[in-house]
């Protein structure tokens, strides 16, 4: 049999499984729906915001929305969204 290489993300979760850290969701419909409407609520769009930044910074947020496959608008937005939410980690960019 074929051994299988696990990275230390994976490891760390079938230990946190193997231990019984794991539990079933009681009503899974229920839980579903309620993240649903979670998400439904944080992706709604009501406000509208101009800002004034460098041509080089946007050049860059541009580069990385083609290489991410998504508009710059969505990327910006986003990285509001995980800064406010205290979310946002620095991670660096290979170049």
């Amino acid at each position: 049999m074929k051994k299988i290489k696990l990275d230390k993300d994976e490891k760390n979760i079938l230990e946190s499984f193997e231990s019984g850290e794991w539990q079933s969701v009681k009503n899974v419909k229920k839980e579903i729906e309620k993240h649903q409407q979670y998400a439904r609520a944080t992706l709604i769009k009501d406000k509208r915001v101009n800002i004034r930044i460098s041509s080089k910074d946007l050049e860059e947020l541009q580069v990385i929305a083609v290489e991410d496959g998504i508009p710059y608008q969505t990327l910006i937005s986003s990285i509001l969204h995980r800064f406010v939410n205290g979310r946002l980690v620095e991670r660096p960019r290979s170049t």
